[in-house]
């Protein structure tokens, strides 16, 4: 056994005492230095600064390197968590503090929802809670709850849910359900809804945004890869590149649309609208209308870059998904103006041969046939009516088509060669001429289902594609009204269900199938069919 030395209970005192003794006389002297118990000075500058050191409260990685940080007290008894009031929480904003405009250290407030800079003294977060008595703050980058202005960290099991709902997750199991699943979820505020038919807010006239977003959150490949965030969080790119801004807001969006624990049925996409008004260099505004047509092709060209896509079929998301190949034969017309020499000497030059390139494309742009000029007897303007098939016939090669340009002429016909698995069909129904811009209401008769774009190919070409080449139809961008004051809506199928839905902004209310080919279609969004699942059917 060891034995413990005694050490009397007045040593202790009396060097207390002493360290005492020997500050009040350097206090006579007028020396600014303090005496401690382990017998070391330290100087009023060094209690200052570490006072000062222990009010921040920067959570930075940069900040904690070679700085000495007070104990941060934990409990799981915080008696203030009833306070908090889920019905306010809304994460879908951007997260800079309500007060300073600052994004570096936000809290949000659980009591109010309001956001708020800072956690130590004289902060708009600390002010806030002494001033209106909220305790309950949640850190947005660290995910950390706190209780101010007593500063200590919150750990409770019962906070779990307001932390999904800031960054929901998917595990494989889960995506694999939602895909099949007719299942409706509860929001908290008691409202039924159908994860991945959620309702986008319109902050003034973001609806051509919103149509366009909601028919990309069912592609199912898509959709897959960006509801995990490891998929894309380890792609670097170049200092200074905000495009990037673009897959991450997303990512988000995805993830909050197919949320199964919302606290209310709706999203608001103002974080992905400010990326797309910032990325796109303000071409696409959030205050005035814009087109679906050409934000489409913007949209996955940027995300393309964005993850580091290169030519390759395979280097990004969206071309493994979208991208198909078609060969483009075009030829010079003769001018009618040259006689017969000259006319002969061009013919012989090569200049007026067929030539034929390789071209990859995203979607395929189709034109409608004009609209009838004249009213009928009734004084009322005929609506034109076409078949899907009559305005796909551009793509089967033997289609031959006239494109005029300032200088010359040319004749053209296109001939698919790949088709991707998911086929976006782009209706051109806005021309464009000096005075204004005019829109063709003819109406394509299209069918939903078993589409098949085999009849474009030819017999090699079919071959090749041993995934089958019948589609269906899975989304419809539509736009109602004029060119200038004109709304877009959008219909897609939840396939876990079967049913279809007609989303126009917040308001989602399901749809006949019927009913959906009497619209003016813009855009439309094809799947090719499984085909274990067609003999199934069959």
């Amino acid at each position: 056994m060891e034995q413990v030395e005694n050490k009397p209970v007045g040593e202790d005192f009396s060097e207390q005492i002493e360290v005492t003794h020997q500050n009040s006389e350097l206090s006579k002297n007028g020396n600014d230095t303090k005496v401690g118990v382990n017998g070391k000075t330290e100087s009023k500058e060094g209690i200052k600064r570490s006072k000062e050191e222990d009010d921040s409260d920067d959570e930075s990685p940069l900040a904690k390197v070679g700085v000495k940080h007070p104990k941060m007290e934990f409990t799981h008894h915080c008696p203030y968590l009833d306070t908090i009031d889920r019905g306010v929480l809304d994460f879908d904003f951007e997260k800079l503090c309500s007060v300073s405009l600052s994004r570096i250290n936000v809290y949000a407030c659980l009591i109010c929802g309001k956001y708020f800079q800072g956690r130590g003294n004289n902060t708009h977060a600390y002010t806030h809670s002494v001033s209106d008595n909220h305790r309950v703050f949640l850190n947005l980058e660290t995910k950390k709850f706190y209780c101010l202005p007593d500063n200590y960290e919150v750990i409770d099991a019962s906070l779990g849910d307001i932390l999904y709902v800031l960054n929901p997750t998917f595990p494989p199991d889960l995506v694999t359900r939602l895909e099949t699943s007719a299942r409706e979820a509860r929001a908290y505020d008691g409202t039924k809804y159908t994860p991945g038919v959620v309702g986008l807010n319109n902050i003034k006239a973001n609806d051509y945004l919103n149509a366009i977003l909601q028919a990309m959150s069912h592609v199912e490949g898509l959709r897959n890869y960006f509801l995990d965030e490891n998929n894309y969080k380890a792609i670097v790119r170049p200092p200074g590149d905000q495009s990037f801004l673009l897959v991450t807001r997303f990512g988000e969006l995805i993830r909050k649309l197919w949320n199964t624990k919302h606290f209310k049925a709706h999203v608001s996409p103002h974080e992905m609208l400010q990326a797309v008004v910032l990325c796109s260099k303000k071409k696409f505004q959030i205050t005035s209308q814009g087109d679906s047509g050409q934000f489409l092709p913007w949209f996955l060209n940027s995300l393309h870059l964005a993850l580091g896509g290169t030519k390759k079929r395979s280097s990004s998301v969206i071309y493994k998904n979208f991208l198909g190949s078609m060969k483009i034969h075009s030829k010079k017309i003769l001018p009618t103006d040259l006689d017969g020499f000259r006319k002969l000497e061009a013919q012989q030059s090569g200049e007026y041969e067929w030539k034929v390139e390789e071209s990859p494309f995203l979607f395929l742009t189709s034109e409608l046939p004009p609209p009838p000029l004249f009213k009928d007897e009734f004084h009322e303007n005929i609506i034109p009516q076409v078949s899907l098939y009559n305005i796909l016939s551009k793509f089967n090669g033997v289609t031959e088509k006239e494109y005029k340009t300032y200088k010359d002429n040319f004749l053209k016909r296109f001939e698919i060669t790949r088709l991707p698995r998911f086929i976006i069909l782009y209706i051109k129904r806005f021309t464009k001429n000096t005075f204004f811009v005019e829109k063709n209401p003819t109406i394509v008769n299209f069918p939903v289902r078993n589409i098949e774009f085999g009849d474009l190919l030819t017999e090699e070409v079919r071959a090749k594609h041993k995934d089958g080449t019948t589609y269906d139809l899975m989304a419809n961008v539509v736009h109602d009204g004029s060119p200038e004051s004109g709304s877009y809506k959008v219909h897609v199928l939840h396939k876990g269900s079967g049913k279809w839905y007609e989303m126009t902004d917040l308001y989602v209310t399901e749809i006949l199938p019927q009913m959906i080919t009497l619209t003016e279609a813009y855009v439309q969004i094809y799947e090719r069919r499984d085909p274990e699942a067609e003999k199934m059917e069959t």
